[in-house]
């Protein structure tokens, strides 16, 4: 049973203990699931990002930030900010996901984990203050439905393109050793929360230039079961369409975090939540349950929801991550 009072006519923790959650699979892969992927991977290497950086137009946690433009797939001019260090060149590179509300501002996704990084943060196509493109629905439950008639046209698609795309303009951005990491290896870390952390789960299985993961909350796990599931995020909308057009199914199959999860090799953090009437649980714990490379979990009390905890839950959280990347990356 839930273990926060609530007022939603839903169990936010959809009745699962802990030790069944961490028993949800993934769906099976299409046969072509990774050729779909690596076509659209090899399309988007091929794009030329053209960034442009804006003046500076903040300073903090020893970083100086930057308005940023870059070309993604399609053409479509994708708009965010660039973390630079204040003094002296950049180790480390960053590409951070942003949540289903979009990003108006990059103050919560600093500080960076590590020391002496630099960081792009993405408004991708349709979201935030940055991300609007003409056609693209704005909103988290209409801009999920998006082109979602063929795995060709859907917007999350495309939507991971831009991440993609936003590390090749951070490479372009930052100069060598920038991104640094090992020698020789990745030198890139991602962050997403969310709506970005069930993006980095597709995106990170193809792209080498990564080195580790952090996903907290992650959507889009397991569509199978998450279209049982009631919530208040953007999944509702996508099972409301799917009972008018049970055909979506075929779509979603190539779309799902929890299948990608299981060809993601680099090492990922997870942290997921046992409460949350937003994503539901079993979706997240679907994509840690099938990391292929080695893998850390936080449980979280909650997600998406305010709690007396929550504070505290962020705060170990930061120093996980921060432990994390100073492992995999520095």
């Amino acid at each position: 049973m839930s273990s926060f009072a609530h007022d939603f006519p839903f169990d936010p923790s959809y009745g699962c203990t802990s030790d069944e959650l961490l028993r949800v699979p993934a769906p099976a892969a299409p046969g072509d699931f990774a050729a779909f992927w690596r076509g659209r991977h090899d399309e988007a290497r091929g794009v030329s990002t053209d960034p442009e950086v804006g003046p500076p137009e903040e300073e903090r946690d020893g970083l100086r930030i930057h308005g940023v433009t870059f070309t993604s797939v399609g053409g479509v001019r994708i708009g965010g900010w660039l973390a630079l260090p204040a003094e002296g060149p950049a180790e480390h590179g960053f590409v951070i996901g942003h949540g289903y509300g979009g990003r108006q501002e990059p103050g919560p996704d600093l500080p960076l984990p590590l020391p002496r990084s630099a960081a792009i943060m993405p408004c991708v196509r349709g979201m935030g203050s940055r991300g609007l493109w003409p056609g693209i629905p704005a909103v988290a439950d209409e801009h999920v439905l998006h082109g979602i008639e063929s795995r060709d046209t859907y917007v999350i698609g495309d939507c991971v393109a831009d991440l993609w795309c936003a590390a090749s303009a951070l490479h372009e951005l930052v100069p060598e050793p920038a991104p640094g990491g090992r020698a020789g290896g990745p030198g890139l870390g991602y962050l997403g929360e969310s709506f970005g952390g069930g993006l980095g789960a597709l995106a990170l299985p193809w792209d080498d230039r990564f080195g580790a993961a952090q996903l907290t909350v992650p959507t889009f796990g397991n569509h199978p079961l998450r279209i049982t599931l009631p919530c208040v995020g953007s999944g509702e909308s996508v099972r409301t369409y799917r009972r008018e057009h049970p055909e979506v199914m075929d779509v979603l199959r190539y779309f799902d975090a929890a299948t990608a999860a299981t060809r993601l090799e680099l090492p990922t953090l997870v942290a997921a939540a046992l409460f949350d009437p937003a994503v539901p649980p079993p979706g997240q714990f679907a994509v840690h349950n099938a990391l292929a490379g080695p893998r850390e979990l936080q449980v979280l009390s909650a997600g998406h929801f305010e709690h007396e905890g929550l504070a505290a839950e962020t705060a170990e959280l930061r120093e996980n991550r921060r432990r994390f990347f100073a492992r995999y990356l520095a």
